[in-house]
């Protein structure tokens, strides 16, 4: 399940592309699939260990991959201390992480840094209102260790994205229908994953990433401007 567009990021063979905060890996792994070459960071020493072992056995054992000539590693660092070179990177994605970070600037002047002149930037972030929602609901959804620290209006984060130099350039929603399936798991408890409901809506939303049936990615889509759960914003690195 991605986030961000490769189209709109621009993303091409042989591309050098940091995905910041790769978590399990799911935009690092298709990226490398279309021929970049992937850093996928991540503070989890154990979520790079799993990441960096799959890119591995993609190299070798996906057809895909080798035909692209895609290659990935991965690395532990913090996203606030960058150990990369200025200009380093052709692409950057950082999906659903500046949301965690409470020196948000910083990790933003860092991705900026590393970006290369000409090159492109994605950034996403939980959309305002149904995060809102989610906030206002139950206090377990964001109180807790590395949790939620601060909810973002798309206005602003674009504007962030502007004063350190980028240039944005286009912005869509994601994941509608993950936006209920959140604001149900308030409503009976972030932890109680056993309940009846969440439950049989979790198995709906497996069956959209797995399936991909039009059943639900049609309405997905159709809802994305209303309930997308996800803001994802492009910007670009002036030459």
């Amino acid at each position: 399940m991605l986030t961000v567009d490769y189209d709109r990021l621009g993303v091409r063979a042989g591309d050098q592309l940091l995905d910041l905060g790769c978590g399990a890996g799911r935009h690092a792994y298709e990226a490398v699939r279309r021929g970049a070459r992937v850093t996928a960071l991540d503070a989890d020493g154990a979520e790079i260990k799993d990441v960096a072992a799959f890119l591995t056995a993609m190299g070798a054992e996906d057809e895909a991959t080798r035909a692209s000539g895609g290659v990935g590693r991965g690395v532990v660092a913090n996203a606030v201390a960058l150990p990369f070179p200025s200009a380093s990177f052709d692409r950057v994605i950082a999906a659903e992480v500046l949301e965690h970070i409470p020196a948000d600037r910083t990790a933003l002047a860092e991705l900026v840094r590393v970006l290369r002149p000409g090159g492109t930037l994605a950034v996403t972030v939980p959309r305002w209102f149904p995060e809102l929602i989610c906030w206002a609901l139950s206090d377990d959804y964001h109180l807790v260790p590395g949790g939620h620290v601060r909810i973002y209006r798309r206005s602003a984060l674009a504007g962030r994205l502007s004063g350190l130099g980028l240039e944005p350039y286009g912005f869509h929603h994601a994941h509608a229908l993950h936006t209920p399936y959140w604001w149900l798991k308030c409503l009976v408890g972030v932890r109680d994953d056993e309940h009846a409901l969440v439950r049989a809506y979790h198995r709906l939303l497996v069956w959209d990433i797995t399936a991909a049936t039009p059943w639900t990615r049609w309405p997905d889509r159709l809802l994305n401007p209303v309930l997308g759960k996800s803001i994802v914003i492009y910007a670009r690195k002036p030459v």
